[in-house]
């Protein structure tokens, strides 16, 4: 009889080569996106077009026009609707949004316009969630219009921080909506947040500095600094095998105690 299976894990990359690098390490899903020193922006028509050519395992996209807050006016409403067409028809698999007023809340008007242009594409709703005045009431609303899963970080600033309130969004969902930690998930603490919280999904970047190739150095001048950061095959391989080890073992879950 086959053992349960092995928790998944979404990455996010920051570009073509983090998305390749995801799947080459085993990632079960990539969330695509800019930026993520910013927190995360829409990604490049030729971005999402390159990545869904090279990738076999599934896409999503991150809909979001700016950094800063989730309180949208109806000009970034129409530019992420148009986003969203675009990832439609690209062929992508889902999509990433979410928007609030100036209450806290879920914004459901605008939010029910994103997800209906998204038709047959899977919806996450994205870490404005965590900017939500009452966590509770929000994930009543996430689950109301539909969306697949919510990302989270327990409304702290780590997921290994806020594993306690994730727990109880996790028991709360009681499987109507996944509930996915992210937010500073590695190898060496994946474990201990499955164990914690019940959840079986994971977010995590993956991400590592390279260094520039460039032999002519410049002294770089304002916010162009050399080489890049990019999803690490080797880093997602080890999560996801830590993932595997726990779905075979059939670990309970148990109170918070930092990391494994």
């Amino acid at each position: 009889m086959p053992g349960p299976a092995a928790a998944l894990l979404e990455v996010a990359a920051n570009s073509v080569a983090s998305a390749l690098a995801a799947q080459d390490g085993g990632a079960g899903r990539v969330e695509l996106c800019a930026a993520l020193e910013l927190g995360g922006v829409t990604p490049s028509y030729a971005e999402i077009a390159t990545a869904r050519d090279r990738l076999t395992i599934p896409l999503y996209v991150l809909i979001r026009p700016r950094a800063g807050d989730f309180l949208y006016n109806d000009f970034e409403c129409e530019v992420m609707l148009r986003d969203i067409e675009v990832c439609a028809s690209l062929g992508c698999d889902g999509v990433v949004l979410g928007a609030l007023d100036a209450e806290g809340r879920i914004d459901q008007a605008r939010c029910r316009a994103l997800i209906g242009a998204a038709g047959p594409l899977g919806v996450t709703f994205h870490r404005a969630f965590d900017m939500a005045a009452d966590q509770a009431q929000a994930l009543e609303a996430v689950v109301g219009l539909g969306c697949e899963r919510v990302l989270s970080s327990g409304a702290r600033a780590n997921a290994v921080e806020g594993a306690p309130a994730l727990r109880a969004l996790v028991e709360q969902a009681a499987g109507r909506v996944v509930v996915m930690p992210g937010a500073g998930v590695h190898a060496d603490n994946i474990a201990a947040l499955a164990r914690a919280t019940g959840a079986r999904e994971f977010h995590a970047s993956a991400k590592r500095a390279l260094p520039s190739g460039m032999r002519h150095r410049q002294a770089e001048p304002g916010d162009m600094v050399a080489g890049e950061w990019r999803s690490d095959a080797a880093e997602v391989r080890a999560m996801v095998s830590v993932l595997q080890d726990l779905a075979e073992r059939e670990m309970p879950t148990a109170t918070w105690h930092g990391a494994s």
